[in-house]
């Protein structure tokens, strides 16, 4: 128990220091600390996720920068498909999630990495990009709904989803890029947007999941708990903290995690 609950404070720290995106490593210390397969572990990473992502959209809609409509069509494409998810990882072989895990957790350090990088030299500045498919009208303040528009964020909420409940992540590292690239939202309301898809998204799979018996709550529980005590005490340093080492320590975690997960797969 004891054990569980700091793997849950764990989690929270570093969810608080590097977003949402920083819950992709619940399930992995699960796999490790707890000794769960990954289908077991992925519906408790869910819950953890989830809970957190849930504080943030709610302070997102009440700062009024939650884009709440485009958050209700991809979550609702992603609560569609996350039971697809749950029933691909209920009956795929362990080693196979594992491996799969581990190329997505390395796919996450780079972004990271990346993300901690000074920006380019002479990379073409915003005014001369294209205009992404989702423009929000600066006098409305709302997004001017197109088919591309709809159809962006409605494979965004597919690919959320699927790998929600396939290998129990919430999905962050899918949405922000998704967003930022089809969207010309501002930085906070993309992450209070993605935070709100996030939190729907994985509240809908936990649901699913302990309704088909495969939630362990003993473990869930306090491993949550740690997790939204550990986001509380995290948040408190985070502003202390360079960005960009931040990033770069979280992309060096992940990679090690990834290996590790290969090594215990193909081992």
């Amino acid at each position: 128990m004891i054990a569980v609950l700091l793997l849950g404070l764990t989690v929270g720290v570093i969810l608080a220091l590097t977003g949402a995106g920083g819950g992709i490593l619940a399930v992995p210390f699960l796999v490790f600390g707890v000794g769960l397969s990954m289908a077991e572990a992925g519906p408790i990473g869910l819950l953890a996720v989830g809970l957190a992502a849930t504080l943030g959209a709610v302070m997102g809609l009440r700062n009024g920068i939650v884009r709440y409509k485009a958050a209700l069509l991809t979550a609702g494409a992603g609560v569609v498909c996350s039971p697809l998810g749950l029933w691909l990882a209920q009956r795929t072989p362990n080693r196979p999630l594992t491996i799969m895990f581990a190329f997505l957790l390395m796919y996450v350090a780079f972004r990271a990495l990346q993300k901690s990088r000074p920006t380019r030299v002479g990379a073409k500045p915003p005014g001369t990009r294209k205009p992404p498919p989702c423009v929000l009208d600066e006098n409305r303040g709302k997004l001017n709904w197109t088919g591309p528009c709809a159809w962006a964020l409605t494979a965004s909420g597919v690919v959320a989803g699927v790998l929600s409940g396939l290998l129990g992540v919430g999905g962050g590292f899918v949405m922000v890029p998704a967003l930022q690239r089809y969207t010309n939202l501002t930085t906070q309301s993309v992450l209070a947007t993605s935070l709100t898809v996030i939190a729907l998204v994985s509240l809908s799979g936990v649901v699913a999941s302990s309704a088909a018996g495969h939630l362990q709550w003993a473990v869930a529980l306090p491993f949550s708990i740690g997790a939204i005590i550990g986001m509380g005490g995290g948040r408190l340093i985070a502003a202390r903290l360079p960005e960009p080492y931040l990033q770069k320590g979280f992309a060096l975690l992940s990679a090690l995690v990834a290996v590790a997960l290969l090594v215990k797969a193909l081992g």
